[in-house]
């Protein structure tokens, strides 16, 4: 009795983890893989198994976008690239979310994993840091060298 109360006491916090988190998530991870299939196939992968995890999880939230970006990330090293995000795949997303795609595909793996955290997943730089495994300070570095390469990215597009 008292396993499946705690049971079912851990899918209700991870469905709360997907109303409130699932829709940002997929945008993050859409933005950092520059693929919808392997956007979706993440995150429902990443939910199953936390699903599958149950009440072990001490906090689903940070476990589910963490596994989500290693899962994605996982699937374009095998492919051995970033998929480019076409028209074609992408019909209902604004053209400008598709250029901001194209642009963080030239960013390193970290730099683009991490400015996608912090800016598409509203994560602070800390929980990026707990994300990726990685400091704070290194974090940092990775945004600023993503946001200047962007930047110039960005405005040599418009120019």
């Amino acid at each position: 009795m008292q396993r499946t109360r705690v049971a079912a006491e851990a899918h209700s916090r991870l469905e709360g983890v997907y109303r409130q988190h699932g829709a940002r998530l997929w945008r993050a991870v859409l933005m950092f893989a520059g693929d919808p299939d392997v956007a979706s196939d993440a995150v429902a992968e990443a939910f199953a198994q936390a699903l599958r995890r149950g009440a072990a999880l001490r906090d689903p939230e940070r476990w589910v976008w963490k596994v989500a970006f290693r899962i994605a990330a996982g699937e374009l090293k095998e492919r051995g690239r970033a998929a480019p995000m076409t028209t074609e795949a992408a019909y209902s997303i604004p053209e400008e979310t598709i250029e901001v795609a194209h642009a963080l595909e030239s960013l390193s793996p970290k730099q683009r994993m991490s400015v996608v955290l912090h800016y598409f997943g509203d994560l602070p730089v800390r929980d990026v840091a707990r994300v990726l495994g990685s400091t704070s300070a290194a974090v940092g570095v990775h945004l600023h060298r993503g946001r200047a390469k962007l930047r110039t990215l960005l405005e040599a597009h418009d120019g």
